[in-house]
């Protein structure tokens, strides 16, 4: 049966891009019904519209006719979600106060279908507290939101507010769909950013790792339907407030934590853990040598601990390598060494990707020397990209296990 999909245009520059979009779900096999606001109709036209999604394309008005064929209520049923997408700083505020005024406004106010909402506006636009306000007020009512994404925006300007590619729009929902394919339930466990390791109470050893990749991957996981809990150490995010989060300091929290929240079906372990700690002195050090000796102690290896931990062990351990060289031959040898199934590589010596990085390039290898490279994308599609495997594979273990 097809899976259907209610997608809501509204006037932003970025609507030409949702052709696209649509043209790819219709090849999909995804059954697709637009509806247009009245300024989409600046960008996209309904009969470009109809003739990609090979359906009528609603516009945003009452109409009698129109009601009496496919009315606020039944068309917000028929659709196993809705995409709002590009999604005004307009539609996000009538959102927030529960505005019933038009066609658009009833059916979001009268669904009961998951809402994923892809903004497009100017970065002042976007950081503005009241926009702020609005998409707090949707998220902490389970509204998804997919981007937006830092760029240059078509005003000129740069930051974020540039709707996020086709490719991670089209992605977040199929994986979404995907999920409500399975038989089962999945649980998922996420670690990121880095540890700090403390030398005394205002010095410690950390790396540059921004956290960044391991939360896009959680969020990703969560938006998908899957329970996900993420570990995390010290970062300067914004975070999705319906993520379970756990924030963690020193690399031990988070491996006690990680302790705490086994048995899942999915660990991915994204933290730049630091591999050595540090018998930390009660006071400051004062600067009194010319040298000190600091000892350092190896910690618990995360990554490995869930591999071989035999009772509790995922279905899908993924390990992460940040290298500055030989990536692939490190990678190799961390996967074979840590016992997981896959390892995602990446290159932590270039500055325009990994570490502090809006960006990643990365390589997942496999057992057997089955090797999938991501090519350069924001971290937020990486993360899709790589959710979108994930749950692959557990379709198709689910679909053999049926046979």
């Amino acid at each position: 049966m097809k899976n259907k999909i209610l997608i809501i245009i509204t006037g932003s520059i970025a609507a030409y891009k949702i052709l696209d979009l649509i043209r790819n779900l219709v090849s999909s096999n995804i059954e697709v019904k637009c509806i247009l606001s009245k300024s989409a109709k600046d960008f996209v036209t309904p009969l470009s519209v109809a003739s990609i999604s090979k359906n009528k394309v609603y516009e945003n008005k009452f109409d009698l006719n129109e009601e009496a064929e496919m009315d606020h209520i039944s068309l917000s049923r028929w659709a196993d979600l809705i995409l709002i997408a590009p999604a005004t700083a307009n539609i996000i505020s009538e959102i927030a106060v529960g505005s019933a005024k038009d066609f658009i406004n009833t059916i979001l106010l009268a669904s009961n279908k998951k809402i994923f909402i892809a903004p497009a506006m100017n970065v002042k636009m976007w950081e503005n507290d009241l926009t702020q306000k609005n998409v707090q007020i949707l998220k902490k009512n389970n509204y998804q939101f997919i981007g937006p994404s830092s760029g240059e925006l078509a005003c000129g300007e740069y930051g974020e507010g540039r709707m996020s590619s086709v490719n991670e729009i089209e992605f977040v929902i199929s994986n979404y769909l995907k999920k409500n394919q399975f038989s089962k339930n999945l649980t998922a466990l996420v670690t990121a950013g880095p540890t700090r390791e403390y030398i005394d109470p205002v010095r410690y050893i950390s790396n540059e790792s921004s956290g960044k990749q391991g939360y896009e991957i959680a969020k990703k996981l969560f938006q998908s339907g899957i329970k996900t809990k993420l570990i995390i150490g010290p970062n300067h995010l914004q975070m999705d407030e319906n993520l379970d989060i756990v924030k963690v300091t020193s690399a031990n929290e988070m491996f006690e934590e990680c302790k705490r929240s086994l048995p899942v079906d999915i660990a991915i372990c994204a933290a730049a853990v630091a591999d050595y700690g540090i018998e930390k002195q009660p006071h400051k050090i004062k600067k009194n040598e010319n040298e000190i000796e600091i000892k350092l102690k190896k910690n618990n290896d995360i990554l490995e601990y869930i591999s071989k931990h035999n009772k509790f062990r995922p279905k899908l351990v993924i390990g992460f390598a940040a290298e500055t060289n030989n990536i692939k031959e490190y990678a190799e040898r961390k996967l074979l060494n840590k016992h997981c199934d896959w390892i995602v590589a990446n290159d932590v010596s270039r500055k325009d990707i990994g570490f502090n990085s809006l960006e990643n390039e990365v390589v997942i290898i496999k057992k057997n020397n089955i090797y999938d490279s991501i090519p350069k994308a924001d971290k937020s599609e990486i993360a899709s990209v790589l959710v979108s495997k994930i749950l692959n594979e557990f379709l198709n273990n689910d679909q053999r296990s049926l046979n």
